[in-house]
């Protein structure tokens, strides 16, 4: 494996920066403020697609900012796990650019430039945080996202918002700094370094005479002090920090905040710890069953709400957890499942926030009872729902049976029945809170209790919430069908 020292890898995590200082100072004209979000975001993905052939033929980028002590830098480094995380976000900022002109316009928000910018940086610590090169870094650019979504959580300043978003910050500042912090102070201790082990997902960092003890501590308070995954008990946040607009439950959900979560444990299970040692200590499975519990209780808590997003909102709680147990399984095949379905829940999830912001700004509906003859007003978006509600559930041959199927192949291969029985359940918990929507949207009674006619799609501000929603559902379908590009980027790291 060839690894090339070069700044240029800052360009991806630096571009969203001046992308929301270019927003902040045309606040007062909203063409251009709006241009700027979507310029920002192409030129991001562009300078991740860029590195993207380069990965695939075995080259890392690495690139040290500077030192803080011995062992402790701001350092950036650019592998098959960063750029899946990365390339998925980048892009799917493209098409929430668009969604939030629409979404923004059409309810005729207020603190748009506000929202703009916090977004833009959003995505930007994402990417940085996709690209960091130790935990070190990683911890910094996870704050970053926490501070700067903290003003989009609370958007609407209203009561509600500001208790949303006091739970959201108390809950992800605390678990980081009680669990994260003196994790990394224990890893120094025994490594002498915080830097990840690049390319080598079976060894890790830790000499082979650490204390046991210590591996085991420092492992799980890195797996809940990452609480942006929300692994239960520390996931009460994400159904609070449903008060914010939809894009927000989007980047939240889909795109960026639980997904670094998320990601970040899976960098520091690969990276940092290393297989052998997961394996050799029992943490594996341990995950496995935690990841296994979370995905159940919230499954069927999803089934009790009666609230089209927080419904939304468990599902996505239950669907990192598959990312998870993939992982903790420790072998190629769960590895590639959870790894894959970083992308794969991404389009799906964020096509179904998006349908679900589409409902609400030209029907104002909120509930799953009111969505009665909603799919033939709103046929295109209730469809794109149906597709990524498929995914969820795991059926073909939609993206999610991707990932459940290898997901299904390292339960085999580790012999645990009990994983597979978790997996079946799941997916008909998952049918049993997705397949009534869809149904109620075609064929549910009353179809059409207050006489309302004609579509709800036509208009331009519908239009601009309606392709970017219809590409990523197709996106679902297609990746499902072709999953050959992850596929190859994650055989980087597992074969």
């Amino acid at each position: 494996m060839e690894t090339i020292v070069t700044s240029k890898i800052l360009m991806a995590p630096f571009i969203p920066m001046v992308t929301a200082a270019l927003v902040m100072a045309s606040g007062k004209r909203p063409n251009i403020r709006e241009s700027w979000s979507i310029i920002g975001a192409v030129l991001t993905f562009l300078s991740v697609a860029f590195l993207v052939p380069h990965i695939l033929k075995g080259v890392n980028y690495s690139y040290e900012l500077f030192s803080l002590y011995p062992g402790i830098t701001v350092r950036f480094n650019v592998d098959a796990l960063g750029i899946l995380f990365a390339g998925t976000s980048s892009f799917l900022w493209i098409l929430a650019g668009f969604y939030c002109i629409g979404y923004m316009r059409g309810l005729n928000e207020h603190a748009q430039t506000r929202f703009y910018v916090c977004y833009a940086v959003s995505v930007g610590a994402a990417v940085g945080a996709a690209f960091s090169g130790n935990l070190f870094t990683l911890y910094l650019f996870y704050e970053i996202i926490s501070i700067f979504t903290y003003p989009l959580v609370m958007h609407h300043q209203d009561a509600e918002g500001y208790e949303g978003s006091r739970k959201y910050l108390v809950y992800l500042m605390f678990t980081s700094k009680a669990l994260l912090l003196p994790a990394m102070a224990i890893i120094y201790v025994q490594c002498g370094t915080l830097d990840f082990a690049a390319g080598d997902i079976v060894n890790g960092i830790f000499p082979s005479d650490a204390s046991r003890v210590l591996v085991t501590v420092s492992y799980f308070m890195c797996l809940f002090g990452f609480a942006k995954a929300g692994i239960m008990p520390f996931h009460n946040w994400l159904p609070s920090a449903m008060v914010a607009p939809t894009p927000v439950s989007a980047l939240l959900h889909a795109v960026v905040v639980v997904k670094v979560g998320v990601f970040s444990i899976c960098r520091v299970m690969l990276s940092l710890f290393g297989t052998k040692i997961l394996s050799d200590l029992g943490l594996g499975i341990i995950t496995c069953y935690i990841a296994s519990f979370t995905i159940l209780t919230a499954s069927i808590i999803a089934l009790t709400k009666t609230n089209l997003k927080a419904r939304l909102a468990y599902s996505t709680i239950s669907q990192l957890s598959y990312i998870i147990l993939g992982v903790a399984m420790l072998v190629p095949e769960g590895i590639t499942g959870g790894l894959i379905h970083i992308a794969n829940h991404a389009f799906s999830k964020i096509t179904l926030f998006f349908c679900a912001g589409a409902i609400f700004v030209v029907s104002g509906k909120k509930e799953i009872s009111e969505l009665n003859g909603i799919g033939y007003r709103m046929p295109l978006t209730m469809i794109a729902f149906g597709i990524a509600s498929l995914s969820m559930i795991g059926a073909p041959p939609v993206s999610g049976f991707v990932s459940k199927w290898y997901l299904a192949l390292g339960a085999m291969k580790i012999h645990s029945v009990i994983l597979l029985c978790v997996l079946l359940i799941s997916s008909l918990l998952n049918a049993g809170y997705f397949v009534p929507v869809f149904y109620t949207s075609f064929f549910g009674k009353n179809l059409n209790p207050g006489g309302e006619t004609g579509s709800l799609e036509n208009t331009t501000i519908a239009r601009l919430m309606i392709i970017p929603l219809c590409i990523t559902a197709v996106a679902s379908a297609v990746f499902g069908v072709f999953p050959d590009l992850f596929l190859k980027i994650i055989n980087l790291l597992v074969v």
